[in-house]
């Protein structure tokens, strides 16, 4: 619930947050599957990785703490992929994964992104329910980008 005593707030990154990139992700990545040599490259400097490649990074703030992350990672000029996102288990069931997403869409839109992909495990039925409520359909996966994905999905804009 998004009440007065439950707000979300989604915020830039800026350097004093870089370290909630990492945590958080680690967390759900440990918990589910393993991190990966490029989870700990790009989580480990998410400004040289991410920001200064000319992706995002995004931070969901509930009653003014750092609980959810997402990133929009460049892949071209019109193509992003959201990624690096985590919601801390204690922050789950407040509808912050959809706002992160729905935040997602609405700079796709501002910044007139052709396409959103993302990759993701069929494990993770909430996530993959998610993705498809906001129109996100499976795609051909290529072998090799991450190891934990079997699906990946994209969405025309």
């Amino acid at each position: 619930m998004n009440t007065d005593s439950n707000k979300i707030e989604i915020i830039a990154f800026n350097e004093a947050l870089k370290d909630y990139i990492k945590t958080l992700n680690y967390e759900w990545l440990e918990k589910y599957f393993r991190v990966e040599t490029g989870d700990f490259i790009a989580l480990s400097n998410p400004k040289e990785h991410i920001i200064d490649k000319g992706g995002f990074i995004y931070f969901a703030k509930l009653n003014n703490e750092i609980v959810a992350t997402v990133s929009l990672l460049k892949k071209s000029e019109t193509i992003y992929e959201i990624g690096k996102m985590a919601v801390t288990p204690k922050a789950q069931g407040n509808k912050i994964g959809n706002l992160l997403v729905e935040h997602c869409l609405e700079i796709a839109k501002q910044k007139q992104f052709k396409k959103l992909i993302l990759y993701s495990n069929t494990k993770l039925e909430a996530a993959i329910n998610l993705y498809r409520k906001h129109g996100f359909v499976e795609t051909t996966l290529e072998e090799g980008l991450y190891e934990r994905a079997n699906i990946k999905m994209e969405k025309k804009l």
